[in-house]
Order: C-alpha cells, then sequence, then structure tokens
C-alpha cells in the first residue's frame, strides 16, 4: 500500500477525532469530515467505506496507544503501586498532549452502543482495568498497601476518579493540566494505602 495513502489515512483519523473533541460525535459526518480536510466527499471515500469504519479506525488508534502505554508501564523495574501511578500518570500526560483524544473515554457510552466498535472499546476498557487489578492485588498481597479496599474497588476509584477529571477539564478548563491535577489526586490515596516498612531496631 502507498504510504502517502496511509498517511492520509491517518490524518483523515486524527481530523475525526478533533471533530468528535470539538463539535460532538454527533458532528462527524462525511460531508464535515471531508470539509475539514479539504477534499470533497467521494475522495474521502477513497480512504473509508464511510463514518463507522472511520469510528473504527478512530477506537483502534485509541487502542494502540492504550496497549503501548501499558506495555510501557510494565516492563518498568517499580514497586506494584508505582505502576499503577504510573499508569495513570502517563496516561494523564498523553491526554494532556493530545487533548482531543480525551474525547474517546468521554464517549465510550456511545462507543460501546455502536455495533461497530462496542467489542473493541469494550476490550481496551477490560485491558485497562485488568492491568490496574492485577497490579493493585500484587501490592496488597506483597504488602505494600493496606488491604482495606479490594483490587477490584481501588480500580473503581482510581479510573472513577481520572474520569471525573477528564470531564471537570471539559466543564471549568482549569488552569492546571488534566494530568497534574489527577497527578495530586492519586498521590493522596496511594500515600493513603501505602504502609510503611517495619525497620528493626539497632542493636549494639
Amino acid at each position: 500500500m502507498d504510504n502517502s495513502f496511509v498517511n492520509r489515512r491517518d490524518k483523515i483519523i486524527d481530523s475525526a477525532i478533533e471533530i468528535i473533541s470539538e463539535a460532538g460525535i454527533e458532528s462527524l459526518t462525511t460531508k464535515n469530515l471531508a470539509m475539514k480536510e479539504n477534499m470533497t466527499e467521494s475522495l474521502l471515500y477513497r480512504y473509508f467505506g464511510g463514518i463507522d469504519e472511520v469510528l473504527v479506525e478512530v477506537i483502534e488508534t485509541f487502542t494502540k496507544f492504550d496497549n503501548s502505554i501499558i506495555a510501557t508501564v510494565a516492563a518498568k523495574d517499580i514497586s506494584h503501586m508505582d505502576r499503577v501511578l504510573e499508569l495513570l500518570d502517563t496516561l494523564g500526560t498523553y491526554y494532556n498532549g493530545y487533548s482531543a483524544i480525551a474525547a474517546i473515554p468521554l464517549n465510550y457510552e456511545y462507543f460501546l452502543h455502536n455495533v461497530n466498535t462496542r467489542d473493541r472499546i469494550a476490550a481496551c476498557i477490560k485491558n485497562r482495568s485488568q492491568f490496574l487489578h492485577d497490579e493493585i492485588a500484587a501490592a496488597i498481597e506483597a504488602g505494600e498497601i493496606v488491604d482495606t479496599y479490594t483490587a477490584g474497588e481501588l480500580v473503581t476509584i482510581f479510573l472513577g476518579t481520572a474520569d471525573r477529571e477528564l470531564l471537570n477539564q471539559r466543564i471549568y478548563y482549569e488552569n492546571m493540566s488534566h494530568n497534574q491535577i489527577t497527578r495530586s489526586i492519586m498521590e493522596k490515596i496511594a500515600d493513603s494505602l501505602r504502609i510503611e516498612p517495619v525497620h528493626k531496631k539497632d542493636t549494639y
């Protein structure tokens, strides 16, 4: 396949994500997408068969970055709880640097009700949740954090906080970036859970 063809497809997907972010998912039409790309609708159909195909590629792009971030964090030689914080912080940095992509998690409900994207976005959400669950469970098992909450409950707390901050960023246009706000909250939650290592008293 011609690289220029592939690059143009990628550019079209970026434009689709920008439309979703700026005007809402209902504004993503072939007409609006073609206008943003300064091309005719007939030319757009040379790259994609329609909006449903575009949406599938949007989710594929979102999932690709998500999986890459998880793989990178999983490979780090740090504690289980620090991997949890690292993943959430990296995602926050990613959303801050590419703010339009944050429109995807804010539209999960739509993608879960679209027959073309439902399975893909569900798999992405489950993969991220499972990674966090496994790391939190391992942190509890290793004695890094208290077992006041189950791993599942903490996944809900962490991801719920992250999603809420994405929404707040859209509503209030806060001066602090999304990842700065989220990092502060997540670290406070983690600090309240951490178990201080027991040091043996020195003997003389």
